[in-house]
């Protein structure tokens, strides 16, 4: 962990919160991602624009002691794509719809030879390999999907016994050190809770 990173993280973490993410962009920009730490059997409440508010006022003071170089402080709510690092994170989200990208790809040997052995993405739902609620012995990660059938040729009449095929379900196996990267699937909710996400922008 760099020094920046260790002293945003001790900010943070300082006010009650965790450090999901940390990125330096183009032209200074310094964004911070923050929620609350996940207690298991409980619902962390939505980030809100007071509490990036509330963080943000304490990085800058805490950055110019440092003497951290950067021109703008954006501090935000994770979102809907929210990235996914630690086990901690994993055990968190089980259950629902993730991305994940592979270091290397797989082939034949997943799902019985219906994965392309050059792939390296797949979306699907998140569980522990062993099926468990407690983490797998192993450190090993499970997700479980259906690819959508082929497409039909333009203009041919697909049957209703084709439209109500669906293909077989798959699943991969993985470990946190096989991740090139993992995010919730940014798939929205129109029906469900207000997905407004908190930020404070400074300059």
């Amino acid at each position: 962990m760099t020094t920046l990173q260790q002293t945003i993280d001790d900010t943070v973490r300082a006010l009650g919160y965790e450090l999901v993410e940390l990125e330096r962009s183009a032209g200074g920009l310094l964004r911070v991602t923050i929620d609350w730490p996940w207690l298991p059997g409980t619902a962390a409440p939505p980030i809100t624009l007071e509490d990036c508010e509330r963080v943000t006022r304490q990085l800058h003071y805490a950055l110019e002691v440092a003497g951290a170089d950067y021109r703008r402080l954006e501090v935000a709510s994770p979102g809907i794509d929210r990235p996914l690092r630690q086990a901690r994170d994993f055990e968190r989200f089980a259950g629902a719809l993730v991305d994940v990208t592979l270091k290397e790809p797989v082939g034949a040997a997943v799902a019985g030879g219906l994965v392309a052995a050059n792939r390296k993405k797949f979306r699907g739902v998140l569980s522990v390999a062993g099926g468990d609620a407690a983490a797998d012995a192993a450190g090993r990660w499970r997700i479980v999907w259906r690819d959508e059938p082929p497409p039909g040729k333009p203009g041919r009449r697909v049957s209703a016994q084709k439209a109500q095929c669906t293909l077989p379900e798959q699943a991969l196996v993985f470990t946190l050190d096989e991740l090139a990267a993992a995010r919730l699937a940014p798939v929205v909710d129109f029906k469900g809770r207000d997905g407004k996400a908190g930020q404070a922008d400074v300059g």
